[in-house]
């Protein structure tokens, strides 16, 4: 199984935390605490005491469902082999924490998912009622209610201090008001038409309260429906999205989105200078009215024609009018990125036929001073010309590699000494192996080689750091090594590569 999956978005950082409500009760005090420990420790005690049956019963259900979650622990088993093992030191980092008595991080567990998911579709119920009756007043199901809802708009919109009331309007008419009439419900009509509706007395109905739906009920399969709808629609908004947004702002097509960084960097600026001269609430007021006027299922159908018949024929000629203006306007350097690479053709002496071998193609001149070279090592590259490939991420813009004519200008950049370089024909750079010399001007002539039974006198003579062919071969002072290499040189070119797994995790 892949680590990674490129261009997904999928939380590679410490896993979501499960937020307790209450701390851990934690039984272990320390020494020096003052007698509110004793009474802390007492009342866990007892807390724990009240539970001990629930514990027991809890016990019990678990034995007796044993044989039934065979099957859950060998799927989960498998999991285990199959999903990769996570990094546990964010988790034990965490444990160490002041935060850790409220948040843990369980990792996935087939047992704790199938559980957590029945508590989940026993409990979302409240969400697809809050989503239904918000369907409801946007597709004018009541008029009346939508209007309420549009002059309650209109007067947050003239007048946007009046934000902070909604709030507390919310709480009193969506939770106190219904759970007092609940509490105290009206006289049944069938006693009396005429009487009147009581505040006061005794309460006499029990307080409503949320409870989740029981497991395998009605219910719990109609929360499971519109789970499944609602992850359906979640699905298509999320491609729909993708595929509006990505094309234009990812730059596969760079000219589009360079117009749109342009237009957006503009239009930032703009903002900053004019944004206070915008009729905001004008604005917002109109656009929430043609909103919410659109779910009107008369005014839905004549802008569903209307997009039909007019609109949406015309799409493709202003697209083209405006691909083509963009590509007009909106000129890019295309040029590719080029760099110049190097590659070393070394050559070695054979001794019994006293010619010049191929060696190898080396990244490295393995001059006389080089590490490797100083070291014993061979020279590392590879022995066909046809084998030199491009670096990582570049790729050939020339067809055939080229000589370097200016032998001499790269041995003096990476400052070799001891070579001769040749400055015609081939241009190879030489090995040179020099006898020990010395400068007797002062006491007459000099050897080039002196004798062992003779006392030398005299200095030694510093040689040049290279020299040229024809001065070493003149002057007979440098005898050429066993080694011999000359430049090659070629251009390359950025390429498109793909996002690797890698770069992604990161």
């Amino acid at each position: 199984m892949d680590e990674f999956s490129a261009d997904t978005f999928v939380n590679r950082d410490e896993p979501i935390p499960v937020v307790r409500l209450e701390p851990q009760d934690d039984l272990a005090y320390s020494e020096g605490e003052d007698h509110s420990s004793e009474e802390r420790k007492r009342d866990v005690l007892k807390r724990h005491g009240k539970n001990l049956k629930e514990n027991l019963r809890k016990a019990q259900d678990k034995v007796s469902d044993r044989g039934s979650s065979m099957q859950d622990r060998l799927l989960e088993k498998l999991l285990q082999q199959v999903i990769p093992i996570e990094d546990e030191t964010a988790s034990r980092n965490l444990s160490s924490s002041p935060q850790s008595e409220f948040v843990t991080r369980p990792s996935f567990n087939i047992t704790t998912m199938s559980n957590n998911f029945r508590r989940f579709n026993a409990r979302i119920g409240v969400v697809f009622v809050f989503q239904a009756k918000i369907i409801r007043l946007l597709s004018w199901h009541k008029p009346t209610h939508t209007l309420s809802l549009l002059a309650t708009y209109t007067f947050v919109c003239l007048d946007p201090y009046l934000i902070t009331v909604l709030p507390l309007a919310l709480l009193l008419l969506g939770l106190l008001i219904p759970s007092f009439i609940a509490r105290h419900p009206a006289p049944p009509s069938t006693i009396s038409t005429s009487t009147p509706y009581q505040t006061h007395g005794p309460a006499l109905a029990p307080a409503p309260t949320v409870k989740p739906v029981k497991e395998l009920s009605k219910d719990f399969f109609r929360n499971m429906r519109d789970l499944q709808n609602s992850m359906e629609d979640f699905s298509q908004v999320h491609d729909r999205i993708v595929h509006l947004l990505t094309p234009p702002t990812n730059f596969s097509n760079e000219p589009l989105s360079s117009f749109l960084f342009l237009s957006a960097f503009l239009i930032s600026l703009l903002m900053f200078i004019a944004s206070d001269l915008i009729p905001w609430r004008i604005l917002f007021l109109l656009s929430g009215w043609a909103t919410i006027a659109l779910g009107h299922p008369t005014i839905q159908r004549q802008f569903i024609h209307t997009h039909e018949h007019y609109i949406r024929p015309q799409e493709k000629v202003a697209k083209s009018y405006m691909d083509q203006w963009i590509s007009h306007d909106i000129i890019l350097d295309s040029a590719p990125q080029t760099r110049e690479v190097e590659i070393f053709e070394l050559q070695k002496l054979s001794h019994p036929t006293s010619e010049w071998e191929s060696w190898l193609f080396s990244s490295s001149p393995y001059d006389p001073l080089s590490e490797g070279r100083i070291r014993g090592e061979r020279p590392k590259g590879t022995r066909f010309f046809e084998d030199v490939r491009a670096p990582e991420g570049w790729e050939w813009s020339e067809k055939k590699w080229a000589l370097d004519l200016w032998s001499r200008e790269w041995v003096e950049e990476r400052i070799i000494t001891g070579v001769e370089v040749e400055t015609e024909g081939e241009r190879w750079v030489y090995d040179l192996r020099y006898e020990v010399e010395y400068d007797d001007s002062e006491y007459g002539d000099f050897d080039i080689t002196p004798k062992k039974d003779k006392d030398v006198k005299g200095k030694r003579r510093v040689l040049p750091s290279w020299e040229e062919g024809s001065d070493a071969e003149g002057e007979g002072r440098g005898r050429r090594g066993e080694w011999r290499r000359r430049r090659w040189v070629r251009m390359v070119k950025r390429k498109w590569q793909p996002r690797r797994a890698s770069d992604v995790g990161n």
